[in-house]
């Protein structure tokens, strides 16, 4: 087993439930999710894992995406808002985190 192999396993699907967050905390634009999870050393993803990855939660209807025009000229920036199904997959993936959690902690503990 490489570690950085295993590393980047367990980063890959938090990353999904980490910005399925973010969203549901507030329409959220792909520069700003990137810059919140930069100051998460763990979460922290570059632009070319964080904009395919909301392109497919965009696909599978986790988020919508919309357009709001910029502040003092600045050009519009594509937003993301979280769905219904979002919603529902937050707290699927909420109540496995706990339980992986505890699972571990209980495994640690012995």
């Amino acid at each position: 087993m490489e570690l950085e192999d295993w590393k980047t396993q367990i980063k890959r699907g938090t990353l999904e439930y980490a910005i399925l967050l973010l969203i549901s905390k507030g329409d959220s634009y792909g520069y700003q999710i990137i810059a919140t999870l930069e100051k998460y050393p763990s979460l922290f993803a570059k632009e070319n894992t964080v904009y395919p990855l909301l392109r497919r939660l965009l696909k599978e209807g986790y988020i919508d995406s919309f357009w709001r025009e910029g502040n003092e000229g600045l050009p519009p920036r594509k937003y993301y808002a979280i769905t219904q199904k979002g919603k529902e997959a937050i707290a699927y993936m909420s109540k496995e985190w706990d339980n992986l959690l505890n699972d571990l902690g209980n495994i640690k503990g012995e």
